[in-house]
């Protein structure tokens, strides 16, 4: 048996050149509210294109990859789509 299950990708598309990582984490509801993404960021449970990330301000941007828990988006601009 593979242990090896790839995640899917969900693609998720902004407006803005960029955007904080805790936002991003909110507007796709995978936590309830920004005290919480900023809580679980802070914790280390959030990595951007495959490093843990601590910084609830980071700037996010178009291509860049969010993984939390199970959970994967990748982040696209409306010209990029």
């Amino acid at each position: 048996m593979n242990k090896n299950v790839s995640q899917k990708m969900n693609i998720v598309e902004i407006k803005e050149k960029s955007i904080e990582l805790y936002k991003i984490l909110k507007f796709v509801n995978i936590v309830q509210s920004g005290g919480e993404a900023k809580f679980v960021i802070a914790e280390g449970l959030v990595r951007v294109n495959g490093e843990i990330e601590i910084k609830k301000s980071k700037k996010i941007i178009s291509g860049d990859i969010i993984e939390f828990e199970k959970e994967k988006f990748q982040i696209c601009t409306q010209s990029n789509l």
